[in-house]
């Protein structure tokens, strides 16, 4: 085979190796089953009123729907979603490698969590620094319908060996 054959398979390979792994870039809104009725956000501008949240919801840590319906047609799909990471645990080295994927800042600790199909179980291959936690974050990896229970919430989806990058990649 000449030096162009080789150039043009290992072309070939690179393409169909890039294509398998390429993650399908999708929003929240593809975990929510089309009938599925959000409920309202609750906004919290002054952590002061918190109280008044309390008293009106009870806990603030409480899931309001911890078993709310999925898309089943999302299992097994590789995918890319953006969110904000919530740990589970830290390893030795201060790495978090379980955490929650939510889709925004807060959700789980300052605010109740959102609906379970709003929340995704990770385990990562890497891990990531828990410092960088404030920002948010692509996850990428096969997303699995199942259900999982956490301290701080239930989630409907999990990715197991995740890959992380900074949202802004």
């Amino acid at each position: 085979m000449n030096i162009a054959g080789k150039f043009l398979g290992s072309c070939l390979l690179m393409l169909a190796a890039w294509s398998a792994s390429a993650a399908e870039e999708i929003s929240w809104a593809a975990l929510l089953p089309a009938d599925f009725q959000m409920p309202a956000p609750l906004p919290v501008h002054d952590l002061s009123q918190l109280g008044t949240l309390e008293e009106a919801l009870g806990d603030p840590a409480v899931q309001m729907e911890p078993h709310a319906p999925v898309v089943p047609a999302m299992d097994g799909r590789h995918i890319r979603l953006p969110g904000y990471i919530v740990p589970l645990g830290l390893t030795d080295a201060g790495q978090v490698e379980e955490f929650l994927l939510v889709p925004y800042f807060g959700a789980c600790i300052h605010v109740p969590p959102p609906p379970s199909n709003q929340i995704v179980h990770v385990l990562s291959a890497t891990g990531i620094a828990l410092q960088q936690l404030y920002q948010p974050f692509w996850i990428s990896g096969v997303i699995r319908v199942e259900h999982v229970e956490s301290e701080l919430a239930e989630a409907g989806y999990r990715i197991s060996d995740a890959s992380i990058e900074p949202y802004g990649l």
